[in-house]
């Protein structure tokens, strides 16, 4: 066709051709364009897959953690974190498509996307330097390709976090030979059709969820293979109950790990009765004398190579002496105060606190096994315990207490009780007390009233705890040698709402220096 002499028909031939060979380039052309956008296509709706297969696994990762917390709950809460990680970086992704396609109408009319002027506009400046979008795109795939890797801590979890860098590396690409370098963004976003940028952008949201799903997996996979692995069982003696009444049938399980029924040792060892059933051990013995008795053994499971694998395991069992009545003692002394809250204790050797009843006037529950008495009138109060064995029989105790009165107090000048000598400079300035020496309650008075005597002087009634100016000048009439009265001492409990009122304290006797 490129001959010299041609003929008009023939220059109008190879026109022709040149022609037709420029349309099957354009059409080819507008194909690719399409398949880059039929190829968008399949990766949102593989994303939204695995989205959604995702969210199952986190849910099983949930579960796992209520379950096993101390097994699982560091990894659903860095399962968590790394969810919100992603969601955000996917959400910014699909912002980012929005800005680029906003100037369109049809968003699946691929062969009109042919135009590289958004994606240039969008990732680059008219400097040809990265724009601040630009920059921010690479900073948010750096940001989170870092967050994501720092959640996985552990050595085992090498591997992964090796295929994750790769996965988001945006190191400089070298083209020529090794030669040139060209910085990542351009080398994918430059001069390149819209579509091809849209489904670049799409693939990256694909790689955020497969990340999330080979962490998820691996977090979830890596706990069920170490369950399932024989190093992490153990023996577990789990009996019906604690303790045992002398002759009673002792009744329990021995388990292995999580009570897998399922799996079965080859042979037990024990030095108690009990029979192999669904990969646990039933026990059934009957309980020996009084006192601390131990449970060991171990599983055997026999390998086809190598040393068979024992599995120990101990613990023990208390039998007591089965008993006719409750256990009930006060917790200060075995009387009770009028106008306190005295702390008793009741409980009933070998019977759970459920099972245990007591009541009596003034008698409240505060705690397991703990109660307060508040009596009142009389001198004398009645605590009835009835209590429940596992027999099925019911014991009934009383037990009567005392009722006392807190015990009069002593005044007291600067915490001394008696005769006290101070000279009367002093004592007009002095606050009057009370104390309850050696009482097993540790009580707060406060004075409110008192009466001052002093030789040659008329009585003088004080209210409150210190002295009033009236007398004060009585006290300043006393003599040296002078034995000055405080008596008729009134107080009341500090922080008591009962109204209980307590005895008037015995006098102090001051003598003047």
């Amino acid at each position: 066709m490129a001959g010299g002499n041609l003929s008009a028909r023939q220059k109008m031939i190879n026109l022709m051709y040149l022609v037709f060979i420029a349309m099957l380039a354009l059409n080819m052309s507008k194909k690719v364009l399409s398949s880059f956008g039929f190829m968008k296509e399949r990766l949102t709706e593989s994303n939204i897959r695995v989205g959604e297969a995702n969210k199952g696994v986190i849910e099983s990762l949930a579960k796992k953690a209520v379950d096993s917390p101390e097994r699982y709950k560091d990894s659903y809460n860095n399962a968590q974190l790394i969810k919100t990680e992603s969601d955000d970086f996917f959400q910014y992704l699909d912002v980012v498509k929005s800005k680029l396609t906003e100037h369109l109408d049809d968003l699946s009319d691929y062969e009109s996307m042919d135009s590289e002027e958004a994606g240039d506009a969008f990732f680059f400046s008219s400097d040809n330097k990265f724009s601040t979008q630009g920059q921010e795109f690479l900073d948010r795939i750096n940001g989170y390709s870092g967050t994501v890797i720092s959640k996985l801590d552990n050595e085992k979890y090498t591997e992964l976090k090796s295929q994750i860098e790769n996965r988001f590396a945006i190191e400089d690409q070298t083209v020529k030979d090794g030669k040139i370098k060209i910085p990542w963004l351009e080398s994918r976003y430059k001069g390149f059709p819209l579509i091809t940028t849209l489904t670049n952008i799409e693939q990256i949201q694909a790689d955020i969820r497969t990340t999330e799903s080979d962490i998820y997996n691996t977090f979830l996979g890596t706990k069920l293979i170490e369950d399932a692995s024989l190093s992490n069982y153990e023996g577990i003696v789990a009996l019906d109950k604690s303790a045992y009444f002398s002759g009673e049938t002792v009744t329990g399980k021995i388990v292995l790990g999580k009570y897998d029924p399922s799996f079965k040792p080859d042979k037990f060892e024990s030095n108690v009765a009990g029979k192999v059933e669904s990969g646990q051990v039933n026990l059934s013995f009957r309980a020996g004398n009084p006192g601390t008795h131990p449970i060991k053994g171990k599983f055997i499971f026999k390998q086809k190579d190598g040393d068979d694998i024992e599995v120990e395991f101990t613990s023990e069992y208390t039998v007591i002496t089965e008993p006719s009545s409750a256990v009930i003692s006060a917790d200060k002394m075995n009387v009770v105060y009028r106008g306190l809250d005295n702390p008793i204790s009741i409980s009933v050797p070998g019977v759970g606190d459920g099972n245990v009843n007591a009541n009596a006037p003034g008698l409240k529950k505060v705690g397991k096994g703990k109660y307060v008495m508040n009596p009142s009138t009389g001198s004398s109060v009645t605590i009835n315990v009835t209590a429940k064995l596992s027999s099925g029989k019911t014991i009934r105790t009383p037990m009567e207490f005392r009722i006392m009165d807190i015990p009069a107090p002593r005044g007291a000048i600067r915490n001394q009780t008696g005769n006290v000598s101070m000279p009367k400079a002093s004592l007009a300035k002095a606050t009057v007390g009370v104390v309850l020496p050696d009482f097993v309650f540790d009580l707060t008075l406060r004075t409110t009233a008192f009466k001052v005597k002093v030789p040659g002087q008329a009585t003088v009634i004080v209210s409150g705890a210190r002295m009033s100016s009236k007398a004060q000048g009585a006290i300043a009439k006393a003599k040296r040698g002078d034995m000055v009265n405080i008596f008729d001492i009134k107080s009341s409990l500090v922080g008591s709402a009962s109204g209980y009122r307590i005895k008037n304290a015995s006098p102090v006797m001051i003598e003047i220096k």
